[in-house]
């Protein structure tokens, strides 16, 4: 990744190892801004269902596909965003999506037709949100090791504390002002995305002792190319003194000294006019790990990949991706129709309104008790994660059986519980050793969510359109629940194929060990026969040819 050279407040954060705080603190209250300002304001959105409904004359289902595109792009275009920031760095990335962000929301305000608002909200904003909240969830994992499951847990709830706010507040104001206007505030909220991107300093771990042991091996290397050249010289020296004089090649115990008392001199006089590598500068160190040339020459800083699609053919991962493909379906709909099945069950329109707002405060509880457990979870963190998957299935089945007002409220309580575990741990359980690690996560993030993002095309639809068909809201949460039960199977599989993957792994490694001895057997057998320093093709020194009388 290039970083741009800046100094003081703006420039790169140096640790030797991952602080777990420090600077990481300013960037998960930024993270925690983008998510109310990204996530919380799509979640929000269904407060205006009906109105864009009676404004444009349309149909649930084809309302509902402002939400879906957005939800598309701004996950189909993940690996566009991961190959942004690993070019140009996080910063510049947020702040433009920021920008596209703000851009979207505003100009929707002033829309003539719902296709209209298929390009402001859902492409223009849908890709600033992902602009926005991929490069930081990536960068807040990067300060944290430890603390990871539970800061982040923490920051995402920006998105829980938006909908709790804002539902409440634009259902009123969009009474008294109207919807537009209302889109009109929520983009200029929005704009605070691009003093976010500001805060997200790049973080360097210095690696000073693999700088020092890749300069030990070039050192190494150079010695042992010095010695065969050195060896070769002494050879080709002998053999032209033999070649000069007429005399096979055999000298008393004297001159064999004095030609030893050369080739030390002449290794000596090589030492003096190897060039020597000037040590690393402290900017260079500063730009992350090192990597030496082929020459002896300065160590250079290591480019990462801007894609990593190699984790395509990782077992785990691609059950991961399966995982939070299907877990998409029921991360958006519930929150669109929840205020219209609440209608249609009976329930007061003020009563209504505040579904989101349980959603929202559950969902705040969930989070951080998610973040609490992980961190002192001695098992598999997905297999925590797999127990609250299943639970939200069953919850999201609730939906379609409960009526009145205390059954809803239990199960908005129980589904933004539940959602808060999921929705703030399936993208920095990438970072776990039990799907791809922190190494590979800055790359594979965006093939991660753009695995997801046909689910986000089609979740909304497809609840939309069982609605049209079944006249009955809470047909939208059955398939919800299905697509949750399937994420729920997708997820187990994960521990299976990384077990099966480890031990192929441990195989290979056995094989290359049992090769490696059986060369070093044999190099120990005929170790011996180097210690000849005689020239090359000639008999040994102190020796008498018999073919000479």
């Amino acid at each position: 990744m290039k970083v741009l050279k800046m100094r003081g407040c703006l420039g790169p954060n140096v640790y030797p190892a991952v602080p777990d705080g420090g600077w990481g603190w300013v960037v998960a209250a930024a993270f925690f801004l983008v998510e109310a300002s990204t996530y919380g304001v799509v979640k929000t959105l269904g407060i205006f269902l009906q109105d864009l409904m009676e404004e444009f004359g349309e149909s649930n289902s084809r309302v509902s596909w402002v939400i879906s595109i957005c939800a598309f792009i701004m996950t189909f275009t993940a690996p566009l965003a991961t190959m942004l920031s690993n070019r140009f760095g996080f910063r510049p990335v947020v702040m433009m999506g920021g920008f596209l962000t703000c851009l979207g929301t505003i100009s929707s305000a002033f829309t003539s037709s719902i296709k209209d608002m298929y390009i402001t909200i859902g492409v223009i904003s849908g890709f600033g949100y992902c602009l926005s909240f991929l490069p930081t969830v990536t960068i807040l994992a990067q300060y944290f090791c430890r603390r990871r499951s539970l800061v982040t847990a923490v920051a995402s709830s920006g998105e829980s504390f938006a909908v709790f706010a804002f539902a409440p507040v634009f259902s009123r104001l969009k009474e008294d002002i109207g919807w537009r206007y209302c889109l009109v505030i929520m983009g200029v909220i929005q704009a605070s995305i691009i003093s976010c991107g500001l805060l997200l300093r790049p973080i360097v771990i210095e690696t000073v002792k693999d700088a020092a042991s890749e300069a030990d091996a070039v050192a190494q290397s150079d010695y042992e190319l010095e010695n065969e050249q050195t060896c070769t010289s002494v050879d080709s020296a002998l053999s032209r003194g033999s070649e000069d004089s007429g005399v096979p090649s055999s000298a008393s115990d004297e001159d064999w000294g004095s030609e030893e008392a050369k080739t030390k001199a002449l290794m000596a006089q090589q030492e003096q006019e190897r060039p020597r590598s000037p040590p690393p500068s402290p900017s260079s160190e500063k730009e992350g790990s090192f990597l030496p040339d082929s020459e002896a020459g300065p160590l250079k800083p290591r480019s990462p990949k801007l894609l990593d699609f190699s984790v395509l053919r990782d077992g785990a991962f691609i059950w991961y991706s399966l995982f939070g493909l299907f877990a998409t379906l029921g991360f958006f709909a519930p929150q669109l129709y929840i205020t219209e099945l609440s209608k249609s069950r009976g329930v007061p329109v003020t009563a209504s309104s505040c579904m989101l707002s349980v959603m929202a405060v559950a969902e705040i509880v969930g989070r951080l008790s998610i973040g609490v457990v992980l961190d002192r979870a001695r098992c598999r963190k997905t297999l925590v994660v797999l127990g609250c998957v299943v639970l939200l299935c069953l919850v999201l089945v609730a939906f379609a059986v409960v009526w009145e007002f205390w059954g809803l409220a239990v199960c908005c309580a129980l589904y933004g519980f539940f959602l808060g575990t999921v929705a703030s741990t399936h993208i920095p359980l990438l970072a776990e050793e039990d799907v791809v690690g922190i190494q590979k996560m800055p790359s594979c993030v965006g093939v991660y969510v753009f695995i997801q993002s046909f689910a986000g095309l089609a979740g909304p639809p497809l609840g939309g359109v069982l609605v049209d068909v079944t006249k009955n809201y809470g047909a939208a949460f059955y398939s919800c629940a299905a697509g949750m039960g399937l994420s729920a199977v997708c997820l187990a599989l994960v521990g299976v194929a990384k077990s099966r993957m480890c031990q192929r792994r441990l195989r290979r490694e056995q094989k290359d060990e049992e090769q490696e001895e059986k060369l070093s057997r044999c190099s120990d057998d005929s170790d011996f026969l180097e210690l000849d320093f005689g020239p090359r093709g000639g008999p040994a020194p102190g020796l008498r040819d018999p073919s000479v009388i």
